[in-house]
This record gives structure tokens, sequence and C-alpha cells, in this order.
């Protein structure tokens, strides 16, 4: 018996660590505007049937060059019936078989491979298309789950991905808890930063291309998941990123090893009003809210902005 699809077992869109992200996202692609009017981008993902991502997209960022590669063929009809906006443009093969041949890299892009599986080489090989192809300003966003084997961790890792991928210090031991993602997260920065190095190649120096990383998420909404993303641009176009302040402007820019751990606290719709009410402030110290810890005031003063407010409705 085949498994279910990850979008039948799996509600993405009331993730909500998931749902924080996305919203994070969408704030440091709204400071890209440096590199041109955030309509004339295109952007590339997995819709699912949700389509979670591409609706903010659309609303928040006003790009209407959207497309959806699904491997699910099948299921044509189902994609296409939750398709949100007619401007979604539905792609049915893999995204190893979509990116060389139906993606516009001629535009800037902002890709989000959101993957539902552990690291392979197959993810590895779409990150490096985009890497190959993308223009300046265009941005790169990659999530695979992280969670660790239950035993001989090591060797599962070297079956899915190049052995000689895997950096030197990983061991049985490393990969435990959270260290699979830290693998992981190593794994794609060499790549990246491997296949712009075969890019760059006789390049003048203006136009050598750049990765900088802005995301390094780590969270579990059930399964592990480590995101790692950032801007591709040319060495000529530096003082376009600098003005986009990122780093300056988002507590949660990460630019190195050091991931940020997103957890979306455990908090009843009352307890959420009664701390928005004592919001933004510099540390938890002068909040109060009983019987919640200290922990998860911290968590959630981090993420207050982005905290999703799901409710039940009944739509006739």
């Amino acid at each position: 018996m085949q498994p279910k699809p990850s979008y039948e077992a799996i509600n993405y869109s009331i993730r909500p660590a998931k749902s924080i992200e996305r919203k994070m996202f969408i704030e440091a692609c709204r400071l890209l505007h440096p590199f041109g009017d955030l309509n004339s981008y295109s952007y590339v993902g997995f819709g699912s049937t949700f389509f979670s991502d591409f609706a903010l997209v659309h609303r928040a960022l006003g790009i209407s060059d959207l497309m959806s590669i699904e491997k699910d063929a099948d299921n044509a009809d189902r994609f296409d019936f939750n398709r949100p906006f007619n401007c979604i443009k539905l792609i049915f093969k893999t995204s190893t078989e979509a990116l060389p041949k139906d993606v516009n890299w001629k535009k800037k892009t902002i890709m989000w491979l959101d993957y539902d599986g552990r690291l392979t080489d197959s993810v590895l090989a779409d990150v490096s298309f985009f890497c190959d192809l993308a223009v300046s300003g265009s941005v790169l966003i990659a999530s695979v789950q992280a969670n660790p084997d239950r035993k001989e961790r090591l060797s599962k890792l070297r079956r899915r991905v190049d052995p000689t991928k895997v950096p030197a210090g990983i061991d049985e031991d490393y990969l435990q808890e959270w260290g699979t993602a830290r693998a992981y997260y190593r794994i794609i920065s060499n790549e990246i930063q491997s296949a712009l190095t075969n890019r760059n190649g006789t390049k003048d120096a203006d136009h050598k291309l750049e990765f900088k990383q802005l995301f390094h998420f780590i969270y579990a909404d059930g399964a592990k998941m480590l995101t790692v993303g950032g801007v591709l641009h040319e060495a000529r176009d530096r003082q376009l990123f600098d003005r986009c302040q990122l780093s300056e402007q988002l507590e949660f820019i990460r630019t190195g090893p050091d991931p940020y751990h997103l957890v979306a606290p455990s908090l009843t719709l009352r307890e959420v009003q009664h701390l928005d009410k004592q919001l933004p402030c510099a540390s938890t110290s002068g909040m109060s809210a009983k019987g919640i810890s200290a922990a998860d005031l911290e968590h959630y003063r981090r993420v207050y902005r982005y905290f999703p407010r799901f409710a039940e409705a009944e739509l006739t």
C-alpha cells in the first residue's frame, strides 16, 4: 500500500511555526525593493492543495507570475480545483525536471523549494540549478525535513546524498537530535558555494555571483524542519543589497551557521490578547501572564507580529 501524499496527511495551512515562517519571508522580501519592483518578480514553489505561500505572495507582494510545481500528476484536477488565483501556473513534473526547462530564468525569481522529505541528491540538484541559472536579485529558500534516522544515521545519509558531499566530522553521534539539521545546513551551504564557483568561472569581478544568506530556521510542527535561504546577486549589486538593510531591520535574519530556533508556543486566544497589550517590549522582565512559562513568554515576544490567529468559521 502506497503512503498518502503529505498534503493528504498534513494541513499545511495551519501549522503554526510554518505560518510564522511564511510571514517572516514575506517581510524580508518586501525589503528587496532596491533590486526592482517586487511585482516584476516571479515566484516558484510547491503549492500542494493548500497554496498557502502562493496566496500570501500574491496578496502581500503583488506578484502575479506564479508557478507551482506538482509531482502528483494523477491528482491534477484536485490541484487545479484548489488553485486560488488564475495567475498560478501548474506544472506537473518533478522539480528536477521542471526547473531547467519551465522556469523563466531571465526574470528575478523568488523560489521556495519546500520539500516534505529529507535531504537527497535531487534536492541538491535543484539548489544547484537555481545557483546556475538565476539572475541577480533572485531569492532561494530550501526547506527539508530534518528528523534524525533511528539507527544507521550516517550510512543512510550517505545513501541519500553523494558521500563525497558529507563533510568530515559528521558521525553517528553528530546526527542525533538537531545534529541532522546542522549536517544538512552544511551540505546545502557547500552545494551553493560549489555551484557558484563553477558558474563564476572566468567572469569578470563585477559579474561574479554571490549568495548572501538571510534565513537559517529550525523548528518542529511535529517533524523537525530546516530552512536555509538567501539572495543571489552580482558583485556589482552589493550596494543594492546593502540598501535592503535586512540584518538591521529584521531580528530573525541569520547570516551564518547559528540558526534561529522558531518556536510557536501553545497559547489560548485570551492569553494572546493579554500578551499583545504588553508588546512590543525589549525583554519579558515586565510582562505578566498567569501560568505561562518564561520560555514561552520569550518565544511569543519574538514572533508575536507573525503569530497565527486560527479560528473556526462556517462559510456558506
